[in-house]
C-alpha cells in the first residue's frame, strides 16, 4: 500500500505496523470466513515405479488454525506486551501493539477495546480509529464501525482508508448502496493521487453496486435509504 492510500495510518502507528493487515485488504478482500473455513485435504500417494522400493504414503495440508489456536496464538504473541503494560498503562504505543496483536489473530473484540482505550490518550489518531472500525465491524458491532468512521472523517475528512471502509460498511453492512456509492465517489474526487489500481479496484465495486441497485428494482427491492 503506497503512502497515498494510508499516509495517516502509516505516520501515525507505525510501531505496530508488522502486525496489522491494511483496512483496504481486510474489508474488501472479506477474508475472515474464509480463513477460518479449513480443511484437511489428502495428497495421492506416492507410485510405486518398476524396480524401485517405494513406500506408498500419504499426507495431508495442514489445517486452518482453530479459533482456539488463534486465541492461544493471540495470549502468547501478546504476553510480553501486556507484562511492559502493565508498568506503563496510559502507553499508546504499547496498547496499540496488544490491539494489533489481537487483530491479526481475529479476536475483534478484544482488538477493538485496546485501540479505544489508545485512542482516549491520543483522539486525533485517524489511523488507528479507523482500524478499530474495522474490528467492530468483523465484530458485529456495525453501527459502531460507521460511528468511529464517521468520527475519523470529522478529523481527515480525505482519508481514504475511512472512506474506503465508510462504502464498504454501509453496502455490506446496511444495504445502502447509495451511501456506498456517495462515499467512494468522494474518496476518488478527493484523493486525485491515489494510485491507478486502487482507483480501478474502487471503480468496479461501484460498478457492482449499480449493478446489484439496478437488478433490485427490476426485482421490486430497492437499495436502502438510510
Amino acid at each position: 500500500m503506497n503512502s497515498e492510500w494510508n499516509e495517516t495510518a502509516g505516520r501515525e502507528w507505525r510501531p505496530a505496523s508488522a502486525y496489522m493487515m491494511a483496512v483496504f485488504c481486510l474489508v474488501l478482500g472479506g477474508m475472515v470466513g474464509y480463513l477460518l473455513r479449513g480443511s484437511t485435504v489428502p495428497a495421492p500417494a506416492i507410485a510405486a515405479h518398476s524396480g524401485e522400493n517405494l513406500t506408498a504414503s500419504t499426507a495431508t495440508i495442514p489445517q486452518t488454525p482453530s479459533l482456539d489456536d488463534m486465541k492461544h496464538m493471540a495470549d502468547k504473541q501478546a504476553e510480553p506486551v501486556l507484562g511492559k503494560l502493565k508498568g506503563d498503562p496510559k502507553n499508546p504505543e504499547l496498547l496499540i501493539q496488544v490491539g494489533a496483536i489481537y487483530q491479526a489473530t481475529h479476536r475483534f473484540k478484544e482488538a477493538a477495546e485496546y485501540y479505544e482505550q489508545s485512542l482516549e490518550i491520543k483522539p486525533g489518531n485517524v489511523g488507528i480509529r479507523t482500524q478499530a472500525a474495522t474490528c467492530l465491524y468483523y465484530a458485529g458491532d456495525i453501527n459502531g464501525a460507521l460511528s468511529e468512521l464517521q468520527r475519523s472523517l470529522q478529523d481527515d475528512p480525505r482519508n481514504a482508508n475511512a472512506l474506503f471502509n465508510l462504502g464498504v460498511i454501509k453496502w455490506r453492512g446496511k444495504q445502502d448502496g447509495r451511501g456506498a456509492l456517495k462515499a467512494w465517489q468522494k474518496l476518488l474526487d478527493s484523493n486525485p493521487k491515489l494510485e491507478a489500481q486502487k482507483k480501478a479496484d474502487v471503480r468496479k465495486l461501484m460498478t457492482q453496486v449499480r449493478q446489484q441497485s439496478q437488478a433490485g428494482f427490476a426485482s421490486g427491492n430497492q437499495f436502502s435509504k438510510e
